[in-house]
Parts: C-alpha cells; sequence; structure tokens
C-alpha cells in the first residue's frame, strides 16, 4: 500500500516557485517598441540647403550676402568658417541693413559695389521658384539691394526649402513685392492693381508692426500685389512694372539664378540653370 502511494504521489511545487518561474518566462519575452523618424521642421529645412549652398564659396571670394531667414543661416555658416580658419579672405556685401548687422557681429568683413562692383558669388533665399528658376523675392523688404548685389554676381545661387516651389510665379498666392516712392504711393497701387486684372489682383500698402506704412532701407513703400492665379508671362508683366512712373523695383527675379538648393523630406537636391 505504502509502495503504490509512493508511485501515484505527485509532488507539487509551492505557489511562491511558480510566481517566480511564471515571472521569468515574462520577462523573457521580447519588448518591442515603435520609433517614429524625427520630424525636419522648416527651420532643419533652411539650414540643411545653407550647409550646401557655403560649399560654393572658396577663400578669396567677395561674396552677396542675401536677406531673410534662409540666407541668416547662410551668414552664420559663414561666420563660424571664418572664425575657425576653414574660410580666410572672404568679403561679403551684404544686401540689408539687417544683413549687415548680422554679418558685422560674426566678424565678416563687409564692403559695398562702390568699393567691389564685381561680385564672384551672391547666396539668397527666395519666395518662389518655379520650373525655370525664376523667382520672386522681396518678402522680406530687401528686394532692390537683393536685386543690385545678386545682378552684380558671377554667379547667384538660391537656398530654399521644397514649400517655396510653384507652377507659375504669383502662384502662392503670397506677396509679390513692388517697391515704390512714397510720392503718390496710393496712385501707383491702384495702377499696378490694373495691370493685372485678369490675374485677379489684389494690391495693398505694406504695413509693419504698429500699422504705419513699411519703409524700406532706402526710405521707399512697398505695394505687395497677390495673384488669383499665377502670373501668365513673367516677363512681360516685369517690364509692364518697371514701366511705371514711380516704381523703383519690383519682386520678378527673372534669369538670374544660377543654381537652386532645395531641401525636402528626402534630402537635397540642385537644379542648376
Amino acid at each position: 500500500m505504502a509502495a503504490a502511494a509512493a508511485a501515484s504521489t505527485v509532488f507539487l511545487l509551492p505557489p511562491s516557485s511558480r510566481r517566480r518561474r511564471s515571472n521569468s518566462v515574462r520577462l523573457l519575452r521580447p519588448t518591442i517598441k515603435a520609433f517614429s523618424a524625427p520630424t525636419l521642421t522648416q527651420d532643419d529645412l533652411k539650414r540643411l540647403a545653407a550647409d550646401k549652398a557655403v560649399d560654393y564659396v572658396k577663400s578669396g571670394m567677395v561674396l552677396g550676402l542675401g536677406t531673410g531667414s534662409t540666407a541668416a543661416f547662410v551668414v552664420d555658416k559663414l561666420g563660424a568658417l571664418l572664425k575657425s580658419g576653414s574660410l580666410t579672405d572672404i568679403v561679403g556685401v551684404p544686401t540689408s541693413k539687417r544683413t549687415q548687422e548680422q554679418a558685422a557681429a560674426l566678424g565678416i568683413p563687409l564692403a559695398t559695389l562702390d568699393t567691389h562692383p564685381h561680385l564672384d558669388l551672391a547666396i539668397d533665399g527666395a519666395d518662389e521658384v518655379d520650373p525655370a528658376l525664376d523667382l520672386v523675392k522681396g518678402r522680406g523688404g530687401a528686394l532692390l539691394r537683393e536685386k543690385m548685389v545678386e545682378a552684380a554676381s558671377d554667379a547667384f545661387v538660391v537656398v530654399v526649402d521644397d514649400s517655396k516651389l510653384v507652377s507659375g510665379l504669383g502662384g502662392s498666392g503670397l506677396a509679390m513685392p513692388v517697391e515704390v516712392v512714397q510720392f503718390c504711393w496710393n496712385y501707383n497701387l491702384v495702377r499696378l492693381q490694373d495691370l493685372f486684372k485678369e490675374e485677379g489682383c489684389e494690391a495693398k500698402l505694406r504695413l509693419d508692426g504698429s500699422g504705419k506704412p513699411y519703409v524700406t532701407d532706402n526710405s521707399n513703400y512697398i505695394v505687395d500685389l497677390y495673384f488669383a492665379t499665377p502670373i501668365r508671362d513673367s516677363a512681360a508683366a516685369g517690364k509692364e512694372i518697371a514701366a511705371l512712373e514711380g516704381v523703383v523695383e519690383h519682386g520678378l527675379f527673372l534669369d538670374m539664378a544660377t543654381a537652386v538648393i532645395i531641401a525636402g523630406k528626402d534630402g537635397v537636391s540642385v537644379k542648376n540653370k
């Protein structure tokens, strides 16, 4: 009977041991975590494009320094390269007072077109870029000086993020600026709007943060043109705008860019003229 009882006896683990074994099994199960790729901000994309543009810069160059948020990244990078000694003997020609102040603070030697009428390279941003690499520029208010400096450069490299690409200039629905003299500015605002009735153009005087007319570095006003549809003939439009008395300059930069550097979520690409 004792032997039979022994043969039929079932040995059970203590409850605490069973809990420990169960816990050890759970710990061996692989843990799967989901990781999302970091999202690049618009500033990240601008910085990528700016870094690529600086690759065009060589020691000893005379450079046109653009204006705006993307151009500011270029100026920052140039200042850092000068400080490290990676670049030497460059001279910058700024396109606005704020770019002048930024570059001077970074120790970049500065000049003007009066002393350096011939530039090796200009780097600047753009507000719109069409498939022909024609541009809308000047939403930062520096279009006159930008056009003067960039027209005096052997090469003009544009840096943008992919949000600035349009099928036709004016196609973003945002401002295409025209710099006008203060005298009878409304007279020219009306004439500019009438020029582009068929494009559904609305002309507005640009105001500053206090609601007063925005004044450029050249003591002029800006009339912003907003197009319901893209400009059909940018070259003709530029000529018509420039022919108006009292117009100083317009934001159509046509046949000027030699290369456009575009930063997007898939990386940086370069389009050449």
